[in-house]
């Protein structure tokens, strides 16, 4: 049986094409959105886009990394890119040098939007990716293009499934010199469609040994910054990607062994990237309650702890607080954490749940009806 080309393979490559009727529609409505977005989040005032933009980032770093099987410390994460922001947000100081290089990679795609994208600015990206030049156990390649074949599989040992074949090593130096002339010579296509693109063309290259997924959402977070010229990230399409996630990888395959109309995957990202703008109005939400929250608590007499601690449960603490977490939140010992709780439900700030001794969970108290 004769196997099929990948797209890769294809005389016409990298020549792709689609259906401007079926996407303009769909692009129109995801400029909309951003604009509708991006005008809500200038009449949040300065302090609180500031915490929009630290939560998309953290989102948008931890999820790229969970796409790839790869879990951070999300805490971490935040910690990194508000001290690189300039944003007191009461976090942890020290952090681990893998974080600081992904932080490092995805702040300059977003702040840096409007300089060109070369090999070297890719190769400095994955470098700071695998700072100690290993993924996992395996030494790789830093900072140089593939050198090897590649295979994108999943599924149990001795029974893999083969999603594609990448470009063939002795052919990446070059398709890289004609990807990164498109990205940034040329300019008839819209930059939101140029993300979708660039997103594709940079995965089927697949020119890195590792990391090329990250790098690739990096990139169109980059074009996405272009289409905005914004250097502020009010969502995360790489926390939406996270969600569908098996739509990803299953329109990426199909893609991949189609032909060289790609309309299928750019209606795909486009779908992906309007669910995700809508979905940063549930950021919006939260920072409005979080702002309301310290408005009523204005004039209280509470200490850097507490203040501390409240912020990690209106962020999104998972379960009830317990002495023992309050205590290794704020670093403190078990009885300074019992004293400061206490005077937070006496405050009528936390409610007590059932229960007794170390054990008792606490809760934020709902906000007062409004008349």
């Amino acid at each position: 049986m004769v196997r099929r080309k990948y797209i890769h393979e294809l005389p016409d490559w990298p020549d792709l094409h689609w259906s401007p009727q079926r996407l303009t529609g769909l692009l129109a409505r995801v400029r909309h959105r951003q604009g509708r977005l991006v005008g809500n989040m200038e009449a949040l005032g300065f302090d609180l886009r500031q915490e929009a933009v630290l939560r998309t980032l953290t989102a948008d770093v931890v999820k790229s990394s969970e796409i790839e099987g790869e879990t951070l410390d999300a805490n971490q994460v935040r910690s990194s890119i508000a001290r690189r922001l300039g944003i007191d947000a009461g976090g942890i100081r020290t952090t681990d040098r893998h974080v600081e290089g992904v932080v490092e990679m995805m702040l300059d795609a977003t702040r840096h939007y409007d300089q060109p994208l070369s090999d070297e600015r890719l190769f400095s990206w994955h470098a700071a990716l695998f700072p100690t030049g290993r993924s996992g156990l395996r030494r790789i390649d830093v900072g140089r293009w593939r050198r090897g074949p590649l295979e994108a599989v999943s599924g149990p040992v001795g029974r893999p499934r083969v999603h594609f074949e990448a470009v063939a090593a002795r052919r990446v130096a070059g398709e890289m010199k004609t990807f990164l002339h498109w990205f940034e010579r040329d300019s008839r296509a819209d930059q939101v469609l140029k993300a979708a693109l660039a997103h594709f063309r940079f995965v089927t290259i697949h020119p890195f040994d590792d990391g090329n997924g990250r790098i690739a959402r990096a990139i169109a977070d980059l074009a996405l910054a272009r289409s905005e010229n914004s250097s502020q990230r009010f969502y995360s399409m790489s926390a939406q990607i996270q969600q569908e996630r098996s739509d990803y990888y299953g329109i990426l395959e199909a893609t991949q062994k189609g032909g060289l109309d790609v309309t299928g995957w750019m209606e795909w990202f486009l779908g992906c990237l309007a669910r995700a703008i809508e979905g940063a109005q549930v950021t919006v939400a939260s920072i409005l309650d979080k702002a309301r929250f310290w408005q009523r608590l204005h004039g209280m007499p509470l200490n850097e702890r507490q203040t501390l601690v409240l912020n990690r449960l209106l962020d999104g603490f998972e379960g009830r607080l317990t002495t023992s977490k309050y205590a290794g939140l704020a670093k403190v010992s078990q009885d300074t954490a019992l004293r400061d709780i206490l005077q937070l439900t006496e405050l009528g700030i936390l409610i007590r749940g059932p229960g007794g001794g170390r054990s008792t969970g606490y809760t934020l108290a709902p906000a007062p009806s409004t008349p």
